[in-house]
């Protein structure tokens, strides 16, 4: 069943509500009271699959160390991973210094305020791009994620199950608040999760509603562990092995991926982080 576009009432009804509830309830994060791009684009890396309340933390851990794109770009990938410790998927560590990299190299330091340029830097899909776009340069574009999803399914959706993104994408571009889409963005996520809070099920009504796997014992756990020892200090296959109780045939594809990926190097026996 296609939905039909509501009408112009029913959009500032909409709008009015969302903004009302900001107002009275936005939450108070650290990359809301800047609007430099990099910090943005830091936050947005960051949450990525992790929650807010951990991110909070690590923000300013990580802001610290690296509070540019330039500092980012110097350090080494060591450096990097030994402060992003503890948020997992470290993949979005290693995006971010190449996409820092990339930012000094090909656009004197200055992050493009474009969606296509922003998904072409490493990590970042339209999604993400469109999220920066709205929130460190105040521009309209169009995205989703799971909050947003979520307002949407509630209040244009509330008799359907299986509904696309694909049905909701158009809604979202339709009832953008241009004056100000980060403030607008920024009240949709907070409102979808007083959403979540209510009706935890919400989400569940969505086509591409997907159950994450458990961490505990995953592929994804191993491979922070084995990281995690070798920002320590470089190791044999064995010695990891050794201490984290495991036999090196258990560790060996995961060594095999971390090298393929660039993230460790092989000297001889020992295993490192790359430089």
């Amino acid at each position: 069943m296609k939905h039909t576009n509501p009408s112009l009432a029913r959009i500032r009804q909409f709008q009015s509500a969302i903004l009302r509830y900001y107002r009275n309830n936005g939450r108070v994060l650290p990359w809301r009271k800047t609007h430099d791009p990099y910090r943005i684009l830091v936050s947005e890396v960051m949450l990525q699959q992790t929650q807010v309340e951990r991110v909070v933390t690590k923000y300013a851990q990580f802001l610290t160390a690296f509070p540019d794109f330039a500092s980012l770009a110097r350090a080494d990938l060591h450096e990097v991973l030994k402060v992003w410790q503890g948020m997992g998927y470290n993949r979005r560590a290693l995006a971010l210094r190449e996409t820092a990299l990339r930012v000094m190299r090909d656009f004197n330091g200055a992050l493009p305020d474009d969606v296509d340029t922003l998904a072409t830097l490493p990590g970042i899909g339209r999604a993400t791009a469109s999220a920066v776009r709205a929130f460190a340069f105040n521009k309209p574009s169009v995205f989703i994620e799971t909050n947003i999803r979520r307002v949407f399914l509630s209040f244009f959706f509330k008799r359907r199950s299986n509904v696309s993104d694909s049905e909701i994408l158009p809604l979202v571009e339709t009832t953008l608040y241009k004056r100000s889409p980060r403030i607008w963005y920024s009240a949709l996520m907070d409102y979808g999760v007083y959403l979540k809070r209510r009706f935890p099920e919400l989400n569940k009504r969505g086509a591409g509603y997907q159950k994450q796997s458990p961490f505990q014992g995953s592929n994804r756990q191993m491979r922070g562990k084995v990281l995690r020892e070798l920002v320590k200090n470089p190791a044999t296959e064995t010695g990891i092995a050794r201490v984290l109780g495991l036999e090196p045939m258990n560790i060996r594809p995961i060594l095999t991926q971390l090298l393929r990926e660039g993230f460790i190097v092989k000297k001889r026996n020992n295993f490192a982080v790359a430089g």
